[in-house]
């Protein structure tokens, strides 16, 4: 059966000041439960959550390279004025502007304070029931060929694919969209953010990884050692997570 994503996993030097700031991107609350910082819908941590994709921020030992990360969060807005809010306060909270080549767009393109880039768009319609994060934005060379596998994957729907663009989202029209932008120079260097997918209650973890392994995912070494989640890349290396079921 197909994985479901359940988190952004973001790696941070500071996992809870990190957390604290998307708290405040995603209008949601930080919990440090261990060593980890969730940050989700407020009300107390529900994991999985049941609608929301939600973010993990993770301890690692080593700062962001310059590089511009592979994958990137979009945050929704409802109203010029809305993003424009959004933005200013963002930026009071360490966030700060970062060209990547966009020109001149209607959306802003920031880095929060360890230089994760992210996107702070202007009103869209399509993006008016995502909830706070509107879309997880993978660039790749291929994303005919990432709407295939990750569709696959996920049992997500796809929206629009072409040879510069694959957009998918969940089967039931609800959370944020996963887009495949082509990016011919977009490396192969490891990401600081990724998609964690949990298999569903009753489906085998070792079966998942098998079915994954033969639509194309590798395994990876991220210097996970012996843990209880299986670490892929995609048939691109995009890495991301199979977590246990327990």
């Amino acid at each position: 059966m197909p994985l479901r994503p359940v988190q952004v996993n973001i790696k941070a030097l500071d996992p809870p000041a990190v957390g604290r700031f998307w708290a405040e991107a995603l209008g949601w609350t930080a919990y440090s439960p261990g060593v980890t910082t969730y940050v989700g819908p407020a009300g107390g941590p529900v994991w999985p959550d049941p609608v929301e994709i939600c973010v993990d921020v993770v301890p690692v030992p080593e700062a962001k390279p310059a590089a511009k990360n592979r994958t990137h969060l979009d945050l929704a807005t409802t109203s010029a004025a809305h993003q424009a809010e959004l933005v200013a306060r963002l930026t009071e909270h360490g966030a700060r502007r970062v060209d990547v080549g966009q020109g001149e767009v209607p959306w802003t393109v920031l880095a929060d304070p360890e230089g994760n880039e992210f996107c702070v768009l202007e009103p869209r319609e399509v993006y008016r029931d995502t909830g706070p994060l509107a879309a997880i934005v993978v660039d790749c060379a291929d994303p005919r060929a990432m709407a295939r596998f990750w569709g696959e994957a996920m049992g997500w729907t796809a929206h629009e694919v072409t040879d510069g663009l694959a957009v998918l989202r969940s089967a039931r029209g609800t959370g944020p969209y996963l887009e495949f932008l082509r990016t011919p120079a977009a490396g192969n260097t490891p990401d600081r953010l990724h998609l964690d997918l949990l298999p569903h209650p009753g489906d085998d973890q070792a079966a998942e990884v098998s079915r994954l392994r033969d639509l194309g995912a590798t395994p990876v070494d991220l210097g996970q050692g012996d843990v209880p989640w299986v670490c892929l890349a995609d048939p691109e290396g995009h890495e991301f997570c199979v977590l246990g079921t327990h």
